[in-house]
């Protein structure tokens, strides 16, 4: 194979249909640059080994993200801290009252 594949040929590569792969093109994830008249898209094979490559570092740290202890920090909202119900304290804050 040359130095530029067809949308088929990457869609075959990663196991993907064809207008998945046009997707991944259009949304600018996987670069392309079109050619000819017909203005055919052509990915280039060193693009596309990063691509993949960059998706199995992605993977790599999701995973090791979801096995450390800082996964079950609360998710920050509109500047809030939201913690489950289940870590608030049932007995109200200490106001020191009696």
């Amino acid at each position: 194979m040359g130095r530029f594949l067809t949308l088929a040929d990457t869609a075959q590569i990663l196991n993907l249909s064809i207008p998945a792969a046009l997707d991944l093109v259009r949304s600018g994830e996987l670069p392309a640059i079109r050619i000819g008249a017909t203005g055919a898209w052509r990915v280039e094979r060193v693009v596309l080994e990063s691509y993949i490559e960059a998706k199995y570092e992605e993977a790599r740290r999701l995973s090791l993200w979801e096995q450390s202890d800082f996964a079950n920090i609360p998710e920050l909202s509109a500047g809030r801290i939201l913690r489950p119900d289940a870590t608030a304290d049932p007995n109200g804050p200490d106001d020191g009252q009696a």
